[in-house]
């Protein structure tokens, strides 16, 4: 086991010790152990310096759009991975064969609940756009996937009382979107920066329940969200095989849904599949942040101006 260092890693909140939804026992305190820090800290040093540098290749791209120099298109260097037949992705996961009706909300207890009791395939789990990404918001979503996938997350008001309908492991899978590589957790900070908010994400949940999915017959389940290159996608990879490994499972146990939300990524899709390769689960198309990007980027450019969102549907013909 590789040894970790918590020095110089600062939490700038108090851990609560005390449990909020009870009958179940589960606190804050039982997501932040020192174990699961020890994790999350190993994954940020091994691959912030990574992730910064793609950030940084994101404004450049967008300077050379800005500038009228550039335009985005197929890129020639990866041409032998779209026209090479051979290489192929895994075989669907279990869980995720029928993905024919999903779900999506925010880890709120009852809205985690509510999705979960639905009558549907999957379900996305969403620390992302559909979740202000408070610290409460953050941390008791931790708390609130923990609980559930260890069927112990009723939950009462004052109106109405929330229970599972089953064994968790008869409902629908949990797919969870942890924040985007651009974000920080600005509540943490390891080496006097913040933790990747991705990580700090991705890292908690799967370090406590990755073990605990498979004994479900299931996995930890993955979309990544607002990615704009392939080799975003190649991180993403880097960082799956360095947690399987740390918690000694197998490699291509994660499976991760790449969302196509970006334009640059549209002409990257082959690609972004191939870096994932054994990890990955399929592509998916986020409309509206897909819109946005496509404004965002070629702001520039007076050949690109959309009209109302209203009439860009998906029958148009760039998001068909």
């Amino acid at each position: 086991m590789v040894k970790v260092s918590l020095d110089n890693v600062k939490l700038l909140v108090d851990i609560d010790k005390e449990p909020f939804f009870k009958p179940s026992s589960t606190t804050v305190g039982d997501i932040l152990t020192k174990d699961a820090l020890e994790f999350i800290v190993l994954l940020h040093r091994t691959f912030n310096n990574k992730r910064k540098q793609l950030l940084e290749n994101r404004q450049v791209v967008q300077k050379k759009l800005d500038s009228g120099s550039y335009h985005l298109d197929f890129l020639p260097e990866t041409a032998n991975i779209r026209n090479d037949p051979t290489w192929q992705g895994p075989i669907l996961a279990p869980g995720l064969i029928n993905r024919s009706t999903e779900i999506t909300g925010p880890p709120l207890r009852n809205m985690l609940i509510n999705a979960l009791n639905a009558p549907v395939n999957t379900y996305m789990t969403d620390f992302e756009d559909s979740a202000s990404p408070t610290w409460n918001n953050m941390v008791y979503g931790q708390v609130n996937l923990y609980d559930a996938i260890r069927n112990q997350i009723d939950f009462d008001t004052p109106r109405k009382s929330y229970k599972l309908n089953g064994n968790v492991a008869n409902l629908p899978t949990i797919i969870v979107r942890p924040r985007g590589w651009h974000m920080v957790e600005k509540h943490l900070y390891v080496d006097d920066e913040p933790i990747s908010a991705s990580i700090f994400d991705f890292g908690l949940y799967f370090y406590h329940n990755a073990k605990e999915l498979i004994k479900l017959g299931k996995g930890p389940y993955f979309y990544l969200p607002k990615m704009e290159h392939h080799l975003e996608a190649k991180l993403w990879n880097d960082v799956f095989c360095v947690a399987q490994d740390y918690i000694g499972i197998p490699r291509g146990t994660i499976r991760a849904t790449v969302l196509i939300e970006t334009l640059p990524a549209a002409f990257q899709m082959e690609e972004i599949i191939y870096q994932l390769r054994q990890h990955s689960s399929g592509l998916n198309c986020g409309r509206w942040d897909y819109i946005f990007s496509t404004i965002k980027r070629l702001r520039n450019d007076p050949n690109h101006i959309l009209p109302n969102r209203d009439q860009v549907t998906m029958t148009s013909p760039f998001m068909d």
